[in-house]
């Protein structure tokens, strides 16, 4: 076994390809996700699917999974009649299913694991991570996420992605859970234009994570690729820190007929862009497949 490097080490020494979409990816291969647990629903019911999906951005170039436990909540699996015991193995499954994954790459690069911590709207699946301000206090928010967090970095991920986070008041709470687990995180916000999904400045937020000796990489995911532009450069500004950044393939999502609609604007030319800038784990969200995400790794590797 080579040595695989700390991800706070091989992001000072440069450029990680991320994963891009997990439901796009399942949907693909035939899997139905119209179900409140969303993908993580697949951890019970067919985690092969799961570790066929990471498998596909591996083999496409990525260099870091991001675990199917974005929908994965305790509070989630109990409305399914899954008790905590049972609830706490599907989410250490969510990383095993990504390792097994890496195990079966055939590349001789180092792989990684992202065990992804979703916000407390995607629990309610009525898509207001969108939106944030929940209407909990930031102590309550951080009681909702510790107990997930200890049990996803028992799983030993590389790092936790801190993901798709709406508001500044979530992210504090995520800090705060984040104290004391062992793992390193990232930090990565849902925005539009320069500012949170809330509707706080982007400066603030990104100002939150500066200090955190735990955050590896701040940044934006689940935006559009113009909205992530910006974002970059703010974050690497303010924070002095790695930038992270996989935003959607700008298409939209129409909730009320479910589905996407409009085209693809992700560009690969913007990758080189986000990277002078600072980003230096660069993948795709929603709609972001394989394809997509071999041409970003060709751009980042210069092949």
């Amino acid at each position: 076994m080579h040595h695989t490097p700390g991800l706070a080490e091989a992001l000072a020494a440069g450029t990680l390809i991320l994963d891009g979409g997990m439901s796009n990816q399942l949907a693909s291969a035939g899997h139905d996700l119209s179900d409140d647990l969303w993908s993580a629903r697949l951890l019970t019911d067919a985690p092969e699917a799961i570790t066929q999906a990471h498998l596909a951005y591996f083999e496409a170039g990525a260099d870091v999974a991001i675990t199917a436990s974005y929908q994965a909540t305790f509070e989630g699996f109990a409305r399914r009649g899954i008790d905590r015991g049972r609830a706490a193995e599907l989410l250490a499954l969510s990383v095993q299913a990504a390792r097994e994954a890496a195990r079966r790459t055939r590349a001789a690069r180092p792989l990684w694991v992202a065990a992804s911590v979703g916000p407390y709207g995607a629990m309610l699946a009525d898509g207001s991570e969108y939106r944030g301000r929940y209407g909990l206090t930031i102590a309550e928010l951080e009681r909702f996420h510790r107990p997930r967090m200890e049990v996803l970095a028992a799983a030993r991920p590389d790092v936790l992605a801190l993901e798709t986070v709406p508001d500044t008041d979530e992210a504090e709470a995520l800090l705060r859970a984040l104290r004391g687990l062992g793992v390193p995180a990232w930090l990565s916000y849902s925005v539009t234009g320069d500012r949170t999904r809330a509707g706080q400045p982007l400066a603030n937020a990104f100002a939150l994570a500066a200090e955190a000796d735990e955050v590896v990489a701040v940044g934006v995911n689940c935006c559009t690729p113009e909205d992530a532009d910006e974002a970059v450069a703010l974050a690497a500004r303010i924070t002095g820190k790695p930038v992270v950044v996989y935003p959607n393939s700008g298409e939209r999502w129409d909730a009320a007929a479910r589905d996407w609609t409009g085209r693809s604007t992700f560009s690969t030319d913007q990758v080189t862009g986000w990277q002078e800038s600072g980003a230096r784990l660069i993948g795709g969200c929603c709609r972001v497949g394989p394809e997509t995400i071999r041409s970003v790794a060709e751009v980042v590797r210069g092949t």
